[in-house]
């Protein structure tokens, strides 16, 4: 009989698809876990920071998520960054959905997208967290790799947890789990299984090896979810301080460690930082919050040994960290309130935000951060050694913005100029320049000086312009180069 249904469909219906016969002769089913794993289709825009008056490139990629609670679907950061539009395909469906980005973390790779119409994904199962796995357990990263449509389940082993970085925003590092299963473009963003729980989110691959893959796990998503639910992110905090591990004799016996003394030494406290006025270098850590600290600045929690930034990587602004130190030879207990510091984001690649710069008579000026880093590659010492000692040196209180002069447009006014190109800005006309938007107040005066006389770091002589050939050059350049806007300060 099936034989002669199959001949049937053969004769009448050529060329009819599996999905179309599926719509013949519906079967009512309930809905899988699988179904509650959902393609990310996203087409993004990137600023470009070597033109910052351009509106930047269009791109498109797609990413993987889940449905963790209503109209709640859980990905990765790097998945939705500088989105300009978002579509949702559910398993089994060729519609497309439009979504959007309702919170972002790109210093832990998460975000959470909600859908314009909740309706076709009401009925589906909301995928639970769970703890963290244990060492040599199996799990399944499930997602939508490029090279196919369908879903993909990928099966592994927990080779490894650890405290190690995080790609998306370069200057983050927070706990990971690894497994021996390739994680894949497309795979990103996806559930990782373990006995019908969600152990993690699928995020980065490691190109030097083979079939190693990464995991943001629970503790990292659960403070996420925590993080937001006031309705805004307000990012990871951070103690300001440079550990430095005592395993040589010659130091341990310098600052008075006994041979089976543990504890991590202080190097540096960032200026203004939480633990500024309280920690001193020099100072031996010996616990965190009751947690002993050993020689290479790890705690245990539960079987595992992590990072000691643990401890701060679960708490929030005004939380507090308790440490048992030794300074000169006593043992003391120091008490520190957590909070934002935004000076460290030059180090983070940012997303979502408009090249800041300011044109002036064929030059372009900008503050120094890791995207404009990345883009033009400085070389020169002076400014590579202001953007590694920005936050360690308390460089911030002098500099809010180190400005950089990243242009030299070709005019009749800038012949000769190029030698200022990569320098940073100290002075214009006897005013020391704390920001950019300063920098602009100064080219822009109602009562213009004769001569805009303008001191780089580093340079023997300024660079002169005359102010009465500013507003031809501006618009002749302006016309030349196609800038319609000549400042953006925000």
């Amino acid at each position: 009989m099936r034989i002669l249904t199959r001949l049937l469909f053969a004769v009448f219906l050529p060329h009819v698809s599996l999905a179309q016969l599926q719509e013949l002769n519906p079967v009512t089913q309930k809905p899988s876990l699988y179904d509650s794993v959902v393609k990310i289709e996203v087409a993004t825009q990137s600023p470009d920071y070597r033109t910052p008056w351009n509106s930047g490139r269009f791109q498109g990629g797609t990413g993987t998520g889940f449905l963790i609670g209503p109209n709640q679907i859980l990905t990765n950061a790097h998945v939705v960054s500088n989105a300009r539009r978002v579509l949702i395909t559910q398993r089994g469906s060729s519609q497309k959905h439009v979504a959007r980005v309702k919170h972002i973390a790109h210093d832990c790779d998460l975000a959470l997208v909600e859908l314009q119409y909740f309706g076709p994904f009401e009925d589906l199962q909301h995928m639970e967290l769970g703890g963290m796995p244990s060492l040599e357990s199996r799990v399944s990263a499930i997602g939508y790799p490029v090279g196919g449509e369908r879903l993909s389940v990928t099966q592994g082993v927990v080779s490894r947890i650890d405290f190690s970085s995080y790609s998306h925003s370069r200057a983050d590092s927070h706990l990971v789990i690894q497994i021996d299963a390739a994680i894949n473009p497309g795979n990103s963003g996806g559930p990782v299984i373990q006995d019908g729980k969600v152990i993690g989110v699928a995020f980065q691959g490691n190109n030097q090896a083979d079939n190693v893959g990464y995991i943001i796990p629970t503790p990292v998503v659960n403070r996420f979810l925590k993080d937001i639910e006031d309705g805004s992110y307000d990012h990871y905090m951070d103690l300001g301080i440079t550990p430095f591990p005592l395993f040589n004799p010659a130091m341990r016996s310098a600052v008075k460690m006994t041979e089976s003394a543990k504890g991590v030494l202080v190097a540096n406290v960032v200026p203004e930082g939480p633990a500024d006025g309280l920690l001193e270098r020099g100072d031996i850590l010996l616990s965190i919050d009751d947690n002993p600290i050993d020689s290479a600045g790890n705690i245990r929690i539960g079987t595992e040994f992590v990072d000691m930034n643990e401890i701060v990587e679960r708490k929030f602004a005004g939380d507090k960290v308790t440490f048992q130190l030794m300074r000169d030879g006593k043992e003391m207990t120091q008490e520190i309130t957590l909070k934002a510091f935004p000076y460290s984001r030059i180090y983070s690649i940012r997303y979502e935000e408009k090249p800041r710069y300011t044109f002036f008579a064929g030059l372009v000026f900008q503050p120094l951060d890791l995207n404009l880093f990345a883009s033009f590659s400085f070389e020169n010492q002076r400014l590579r050694q202001l953007f590694t000692d920005y936050v360690s040196e308390g460089l911030f209180r002098k500099h809010e913005d180190i400005v950089v002069l990243t242009r030299v447009e070709n005019d009749r006014l800038t012949t000769h100029m190029d030698k200022f190109r990569g320098l940073v800005v100290e002075q214009v006309n006897g005013e020391k320049i704390k920001n950019l938007r300063q920098l602009h107040e100064c080219l822009n005066q109602e009562n213009p000086p004769e001569f805009y006389e303008i001191r780089f770091s580093g340079a023997a002589v300024p660079l002169i312009i005359p102010s009465a050939e500013v507003a031809s050059a501006q618009a002749r350049i302006s016309a030349k180069v196609g800038i319609t806007k000549p400042s953006q300060l925000d």
